[in-house]
């Protein structure tokens, strides 16, 4: 490690790639210190599921033997973490389900499979609820998850493993996924960043494409790392057959924000907003400001009915798979099963139908003319980070005297209605509690280099990375 004083666990995958070339440092000396951090937060954090770590060295030793020769791939040596809903063949995704303990799969999602033709180096599983239907972390199968800021508070759900991984120093890079929010939720939780790519941006399986509201995308603790991921994940795909035709590459260094017309809505007239939560992002718009946006903060009054047919959307989708779990794997099920079997039984098929009416109707007469006016929406990613560790759907939390559930806090479900519209979560803060606030940066649909444009300013007025969990 001559040369190298950074702390290689909080090392971003763009910098590490620098002294890979260089010669400064090698992709063994890095993955030997993710996998000493790993060890170290299990008993902990427990971000963990199926680890791969002596494949892991191997590799890491033949990615090295690729710069020495000079020849190495685009991400050659990056530890790499993947969630264990994503398919990646000849291992397990089990979905945080003990029903699934003995399934092997036989091929893989095919955006994080160039991931690892790129280099990458898979060497875990993160941890996820089960059936990744929970805004906390935690299962039958893996135990709790919880949070490196704070212990006792969830780092999110569904990709929480990813997001506490990534937050904690115990891997370089992590995959998430998102039918409402599972990418950001979490990565607002911890304090690192995700990406909901639009719609057929990534390519996903034959178990995931053909449901508009779902994503595979990056979780990082940089934006230029989520740029390096996204721009290799991207792109057609033959046996994706909702994958867009173009190809397109994000700029790793992009154009500043001046003159861009910003709005942003606080609570999306729908959510109770922590007074914290509210300061911090209030603070990011002023840094947005200052180099040189237009930010207006703009009234919502016609997404309260939307937000709750996109929720209902995917719990009336799932509900066959529960009552199928709990009819024949009742005793593998995690205690909270039955309790999201009788939420997903309250969704209907008017309420199915009903969303995509008012999906119409939103987007004709709110969503589209605000953004003609507007080159994006910032909202917070999540209303109150104050969710325990152990938390269920419907246990109570207090906000500002008022009673809600985790449902309730997680600000992105309108997002995957709306599923076209690019999303980057990024940190913006802290509240005085020691817990990450996130924002969401969304876009006009498949306009993907204005969020990670904006984004990257962000970072730079309200840079994040000096920050470290105790």
């Amino acid at each position: 490690m001559s040369g190298i004083t950074a702390d290689l666990n909080y090392l971003s995958a763009s910098e590490a790639l620098q002294h890979f070339s260089s010669g400064r440092l090698s992709p063994v000396e890095l993955l030997d210190a993710v996998l000493d951090q790993a060890d170290d937060i299990t008993d902990t954090v427990n971000p963990f599921a199926d680890r791969f770590f002596e494949q892991a060295r191997q590799n890491a030793q033949q990615s090295e033997a690729r710069y020495l020769k000079g020849n190495p791939l685009r991400l050659d040596g990056i530890p790499l973490l993947i969630k264990d809903s994503v398919s990646i063949k000849g291992t397990r995704a089990t979905v945080g389900s003990l029903m699934n303990a003995d399934h092997i799969d036989t091929h893989s999602d095919p955006s994080v499979e160039r991931l690892l033709r790129a280099g990458a180096n898979f060497f875990a599983r993160a941890t996820c609820p089960e059936f990744c239907w929970l805004f906390a972390c935690h299962s039958r199968m893996w135990g709790v998850t919880r949070n490196p800021w704070r212990l006792d508070i969830t780092p999110g759900g569904s990709s929480g493993g990813s997001a506490a991984a990534l937050a904690a120093g115990a891997t370089t890079l992590a995959i998430g996924s998102d039918s409402t929010g599972s990418i950001r939720q979490p990565a607002a939780q911890c304090g690192v960043v995700g990406y909901k790519s639009p719609y057929g941006r990534n390519p996903l399986d034959q178990h995931s494409s053909f449901d508009p509201y779902v994503n595979v995308g990056p979780m990082t603790r940089t934006v230029a790392d989520a740029v390096l991921m996204q721009n290799i994940m991207s792109g057609p795909h033959a046996l994706d057959h909702n994958s867009l035709p173009n190809r397109i590459t994000i700029p790793q260094n992009p154009a500043d924000v001046r003159g861009l017309k910003i709005a942003c809505s606080m609570d999306l007239g729908h959510y109770l907003v922590d007074d914290d939560v509210r300061r911090e992002t209030l603070a990011t718009l002023d840094a947005l400001r200052e180099a040189g946006a237009d930010v207006t903060e703009i009234d919502v009054d016609w997404a309260a009915e939307a937000i709750k047919l996109a929720h209902l959307n995917q719990e009336f989708i799932l509900a066959g798979v529960l009552q199928d779990a709990l009819q024949n794997h009742a005793d593998k099920m995690s205690d909270y099963v039955p309790q999201l079997y009788e939420t997903a039984c309250n969704a209907s098929a008017d309420d199915y139908r009903r969303g995509r009416v008012v999906a119409g109707q939103v987007w004709n007469d709110h969503l589209g003319p605000l953004f003609k006016t507007y080159d994006a929406l910032i909202t917070p990613g999540v209303s109150f980070p104050e969710v325990p560790a152990e938390n269920w759907q419907k246990d109570v939390l207090r906000v500002n005297g008022r009673e809600i559930t985790d449902t309730d806090t997680a600000m992105t479900a309108l997002f995957n209605m709306f599923n076209r519209c690019p999303v980057l979560s990024v940190p913006a803060g802290m509240t005085d509690g020691g817990l990450p606030v996130g924002i969401q940066i969304v876009g006009r649909p498949y306009d993907d280099a204005m969020t990670f444009r904006i984004g990257q300013a962000i970072e730079t007025q309200r840079p994040w990375g000096h920050r470290r969990p105790a």
